[in-house]
């Protein structure tokens, strides 16, 4: 089955599209893109929820997928891996190995996780990685070898650097992201409240509908694809059960090699969808298991064909990359807290009878925080810029959809993407407005209430400086 359109010269097709004044040659952009096989072996532990469960196979793999980008020497690296999160101790140690393999500076390289909730146990160092798999010889094998192979990805793609152009173009799409906070009859706030509940009033957030794409091609006479970056905001929960799966992303990579060919990278990363995931609870049919992911995968996918012909050329401009250390401020506990969730541990001990849901989530929460013994949690913001219109954007866990909408409507740059879970994963980032509304996320966040906030600030305050210096006339 080909989607190419029919009757057109894909040749001519692509020239319509990218056709531009500014040639990618003679500015110096430099694009290479690779993709390297990050499955695990069976029986390695899987993320994603509450319980230990081992893998018993695999429906599809997982990758890590890296864009090597290069402007006047200056070289950056964006990575999107097939996980549940990046620890800052793997992303720490991938780029201490990219440095090996391609002496791009580590500094450079923004690591981000699909969110994958279908992969392996990271060892994170918290009480839940602990109790569910983390420390399963397979699982710790796997953690010590993953940087490697992440950096053998950035190493491929800067191998195949070519002389290349940049298009850029926004699609739109709300049939797939749904907030999963509902305000209900009682006055509480929901979380997954279940399809046709009568209790539901409505919607207590959002969503994001931007579905950013950004297309390199080379620009030879006979311009070759080479990678396709897609950005949306949802949760990747849709596939659940025993077999690793990189879940929606793997169609969408499918369906667009359909179209440009199975040598082009198609490199996805989540939006901020903390509080979003795939279920319509208008809906009564069940949406779940690898039918669900395919269906949203092909939906996103021809929303990302449906963009194709607005697709924008531009001029590349400088390429820079800046960061800023943040300190974050820990959600508050008490001792009796800390009694009570050791008590609540307690019984997962396959005995006794298992606590509810909420109650472990509080208790690894507690824990986690307890064993910071007050220290501030320090985390990353990262921006890398390609000129005064392109700016992507890493924050470290999963963010509130309207945190990310904040960023994007205070950047200066036309094209902001934000990728979730990069360059660290300390979990929900709720909003300011959430902790008062409490419920699931808000009882897991380590940070306290306007920490979401705090990484807004930084994240434009670093926008800004970078639009500036793109905008700002050489000095003589």
């Amino acid at each position: 089955m080909s989607l190419r359109p029919s009757g057109l010269c894909p040749a001519l097709l692509l020239a319509s599209i990218l056709a531009g004044p500014a040639s990618a040659l003679a500015d110096g952009l430099g694009v290479g893109a690779a993709s390297v096989d990050i499955t695990p072996p069976v029986g390695t532990p899987m993320a994603g929820y509450y319980a230990e469960r081992l893998s018993k196979g695999v429906h599809d793999p997982l990758f890590a997928k890296a864009i090597v980008l290069e402007v006047g020497g200056k070289k950056a690296a964006l990575v999107a891996l097939d996980l549940i999160s990046t620890p800052m101790a793997m992303v720490e140690a991938a780029r201490r190995e990219v440095e090996k393999a391609t002496g791009i500076d580590g500094r450079d390289v923004m690591i981000s996780a699909t969110h994958a909730h279908t992969g392996p146990v990271l060892q994170a160092g918290g009480a839940r990685s602990h109790a569910f798999g983390g420390d399963n010889p397979l699982a710790l094998a796997y953690g010590e070898a993953l940087p490697a192979k992440i950096a053998e990805g950035v190493r491929l793609a800067d191998r195949a650097l070519r002389p290349a152009k940049v298009a850029v173009g926004h699609g739109q799409e709300s049939a797939i992201s749904f907030n999963r906070r509902f305000h209900m009859v009682d006055g509480t706030v929901g979380w997954n409240p279940g399809k046709k509940n009568p209790k539901i009033l409505k919607a207590a957030g959002t969503i994001d509908p931007d579905v950013a794409v950004v297309y390199f091609e080379s620009v030879d006479k006979d311009p070759t694809p080479l990678v396709t970056y897609v950005n949306h905001a949802v949760h990747l929960d849709n596939v659940g059960g025993m077999e690793f799966s990189a879940d929606m992303p793997a169609t969408i990579a499918d369906l667009l090699g359909r179209f440009k060919g199975r040598e082009m990278v198609t490199l996805y990363t989540s939006g901020c969808c903390g509080d979003i995931n795939h279920i319509d609870v208008r809906w009564a049919e069940p949406q779940k298991g690898h039918e669900n992911a395919s269906r949203m995968g092909v939906i996103l996918a021809a929303e990302v064909l449906k963009t194709w012909p607005r697709l924008k050329v531009e001029s590349p401009g400088a390429l820079r990359v800046k960061s800023s250390k943040v300190k974050l401020p820990l959600a508050k506990i008490t001792p009796e807290d800390v009694e009570t969730a050791r008590a609540v541990l307690d019984r997962l001990d396959g005995k006794s009878k298992p606590p509810a849901f909420l109650e472990q989530v509080r208790a690894f929460k507690v824990l986690d925080v307890e064993a910071r013994r007050g220290e501030p949690i320090e985390v990353e913001v990262q921006v890398v810029a390609l000129g005064d219109s392109i700016a992507w954007v890493s924050l470290p866990g999963e963010i509130f959809v309207e945190l990310g909408l904040a960023i994007k409507q205070d950047s200066p740059f036309p094209h902001t993407i934000i990728a979730e879970l990069a360059n660290g994963a300390i979990g929900y980032i709720p909003s300011r407005r959430a902790y008062a509304q409490g419920n699931y996320e808000v009882i897991s966040a380590r940070c306290a209430e306007g920490s979401g906030e705090i990484l807004v600030d930084a994240a434009v305050k670093l926008l800004k400086e970078m639009h500036k210096e793109a905008t700002s006339p050489p000095a003589e």
